[in-house]
């Protein structure tokens, strides 16, 4: 959801970081530099031609480019592509060992620490889980869990760290009565700036944002986004989040808090109004297991490994498939997306049952003069959140953001 872990409401990411005197590898790249790299991350893999009529940029520029790029060890070559005439095309792809950050995902249930590559994937991780999230535990958790991360790392592998990224709920202190959080508890949250408090403790430049915001992003960068240049977005976490993408960039609004799609009011079984967060949300099923005397604890030690808990778990899913449903045909109705995207912090297995039932109860709902998008499965997972995080630093040092590319000529 859309609101600030802190005293203000803005995403506290800068457009570039300060060099800071920094290594050749780490330093801030010139943009056309990024546009490159870029394309390169959009496409795969891209020969000189290719970025050339891509981006309008000089074959000569180009070739100057990819060289110094490939000095510094951003790109590496692929196998040559032969054509019919002349001389073989080397595409060029991003070298996934060239840079390194960390992503910290900040949820009302767990923490997680991930140091994430070039390309998006995960190399090390840390999780833990708490009652309610408390501005010094997660801190130490994050202060604490880089040293034991780059303990793990080789001299050179540290080196080459772009930063740390945090993707947060904003305002953490609300709603703190739906996960049985003390409310005095969670109001120390309130002027806790928590980017300058690891910034202060951390050598690494750090970013944040609002954690369904990063999911979000990670979806657009490393997921559906290639396919669908508009979509709304859910992620089911403790609270359920999303954000919007509109012409393949993420929109944000006036205020930062477009795609907040927690407050949404829906129906409830009973047809009485209510937010969709306190129908769509993890929480709803933790109270459903405690009803029924099961240990909702296991819904938090492991996104991925989720047993299957039988009927409260299937009375959650249709009640979160019915108030999902409403929101995709409203929102549908306000703006023609192309999908509806839903991922949250469970299992594949989880994630297409939920898909299926939103399917099934968007069509029995009055959908005259509505385009209903295609509901699909988001790609990348329960790690959205982190990934999302994870990005931040790589974006602001070396790529650029994805409404540029759109605009390109291919």
């Amino acid at each position: 959801m859309t609101s600030q872990a802190g005293s203000g409401g803005a995403s506290t990411v800068p457009d570039v970081f300060d060099p800071g005197g920094g290594a050749n590898l780490t330093r801030v790249r010139a943009y056309n530099e990024r546009l490159v790299m870029s394309l390169v991350r959009r496409h795969g893999s891209l020969s000189k031609a290719d970025i050339a009529r891509r981006s309008g940029l000089s074959a000569q520029t180009v070739t100057v480019i990819m060289r110094a790029l490939e000095k510094d060890d951003l790109l590496i070559r692929g196998e040559p592509v032969r054509g019919r005439v002349g001389q073989p095309s080397i595409p060029m792809r991003l070298n996934p060992d060239a840079v390194y950050s960390y992503g910290v995902k900040i949820g009302r249930r767990s923490c997680d620490l991930v140091l994430m590559d070039f390309v998006g994937n995960i190399r090390l991780q840390l999780h833990q889980t708490h009652a309610y999230p408390m501005p010094d535990d997660i801190l130490s958790f994050i202060v604490e869990g880089i040293p034991k991360l780059e303990k793990m790392l080789t001299e050179e592998q540290r080196e080459r760290i772009a930063g740390v990224g945090i993707a947060t709920p904003f305002q953490l202190w609300s709603w703190a009565e739906e996960t049985g959080a003390p409310r005095e508890a969670m109001n120390s949250w309130r002027g806790f700036d928590l980017r300058d408090e690891v910034a202060a403790r951390t050598h690494h430049p750090v970013l944040m944002q609002n954690d369904a915001t990063s999911a979000c992003g990670a979806e657009l960068i490393f997921g559906v986004g290639s396919s669908y240049p508009d979509f709304i977005y859910f992620y089911i976490g403790s609270f359920i989040g999303g954000g919007i993408v509109l012409n393949s960039a993420l929109f944000s609004g006036r205020t930062g808090t477009a795609g907040a799609v927690g407050p949404l009011q829906v129906s409830d079984k009973n047809g009485k109004p209510q937010q969709l967060l306190k129908i769509a949300s993890i929480f709803v099923l933790e109270n459903l297991l405690r009803e029924k005397g099961i240990d909702p604890k296991p819904l938090w030690y492991s996104a991925d490994e989720w047993i299957d808990f039988g009927e409260p778990l299937e009375t959650w899913i249709q009640l979160t498939a019915a108030a999902l449903a409403q929101a995709i045909v409203s929102s549908a109705s306000i703006i023609d997306f192309g999908a509806a995207v839903i991922d949250g912090g469970f299992p594949g297995w989880v994630r297409q049952r939920i898909v299926a039932a939103i399917r099934k109860a968007a069509g029995d709902l009055d959908l005259e003069g509505v385009i209903l998008p295609d509901i699909i499965e988001g790609a990348v997972g329960a790690q959205a959140r982190a990934i999302g995080g994870a990005s931040l630093p790589l974006f602001s040092r070396y790529l650029i953001d994805t409404n540029v590319l759109f605009k390109e000529t291919a």
